[in-house]
């Protein structure tokens, strides 16, 4: 197939697009500077300069693909996670930039796109088990991968086969937050947000790669894309310190992180996503079953 990728330079994009070339897709992505255009070629995809915002460009771009990739955001760094203005310009990417991309393959004949998203939307659930029927939260860190997902919906109702991911926590290489949170790990500082008890269903990076791939040949719909063993927040914790290799002296900040309210919100809640849909319809499997064997083969690369 013929896919184009916005955000092919981030952190999944980073995995979305060697995959897609060594399964034999003709990759176009959109590359912001003169350094990353000259990644995506040493990768072997065809880098594009176009705004995510002109979709009149995109349009351009897009014409001949069958399928557009939608990545794109702007996570800021850990150090301002906590500070609304920090997501400014992600919300903006995911609501205007994710319309733009819509309007502009509808109007190239794209046969399909597909949309990144996240299950942290989700309500907490406890040790229930989330599937993609569960409803999801409003609050104002949704916003953003809300409006993405009504796009990537409004393209199915276009004619199209419009596919979002709701990804778990990711991590592995390419992943700032993670490589922080494993460089912490070796310094014995372990990290727990929310109850200890509380579940976290979390994605490797290569796996998030290869689900994209995988997504190519699913109906328009909405898949959970997690680990097939989703862990307690403390078996989470007690998974990174084994991969550091460094028992955890200090552990942090636990319930504490409650207090913050929504801004932490998609951190502390409990949730334990099934991605029984997505593997049924796809035929996926994730290399690393569980954030046990994804944090392993993480710090043997980092």
């Amino acid at each position: 197939m013929k896919v184009f990728v916005t955000g092919g330079t981030g952190a999944i994009g980073g995995h979305v697009i060697p995959t897609l070339i060594a399964a034999g897709h003709e990759v176009s992505a959109l590359a912001r500077s003169p350094e990353k255009a000259a990644v995506l070629t040493g990768q072997g995809a065809k880098p594009v300069s176009v705004s995510i915002f002109d979709t009149k460009a995109l349009t351009k771009a897009f014409a001949g693909h069958d399928a557009v990739v939608n990545l794109a955001s702007s996570i800021p760094p850990m150090t301002k996670f906590l500070y609304a203005s920090a997501w400014k310009d992600n919300d903006r990417i995911r609501t205007l930039g994710s319309a733009a991309v819509v309007d502009a393959a509808l109007a190239a004949g794209a046969g399909r796109v597909i949309q990144e998203s996240v299950s942290m939307l989700y309500r907490d659930h406890g040790p229930r088990w989330v599937d993609e029927d569960a409803p999801v939260d409003d609050y104002p860190m949704t916003q953003g991968n809300l409006a993405a997902e009504a796009n990537a919906k409004r393209f199915t109702g276009a004619g199209g086969a419009g596919i979002v991911l709701r990804l778990g926590w990711f991590y592995g290489p390419g992943a700032a937050h993670s490589e922080q949170i494993l460089a912490q790990a070796r310094r014995r500082v372990g990290l727990v947000m929310g109850a200890p008890g509380g579940y976290v269903s979390s994605i490797h990076m290569t796996d998030a790669g290869s689900a994209v791939a995988a997504a190519l040949t699913a109906p328009a719909g909405i898949y959970n894309v997690v680990d097939d063993e989703p862990l307690t927040k403390r078996e989470f914790a007690d998974a990174l310190a084994r991969a550091a290799g460094k028992r955890s002296w200090v552990r942090g900040p636990g319930r504490v992180a409650l207090v913050l309210g929504d801004r932490v919100t998609s951190l502390t809640r409990s949730l334990r996503v099934r991605n029984t849909r997505f593997r049924t319809a796809t035929g996926w499997r994730p290399e690393y079953p569980s954030a046990r064997e994804g944090w392993i083969a993480t710090a043997k690369q980092v």
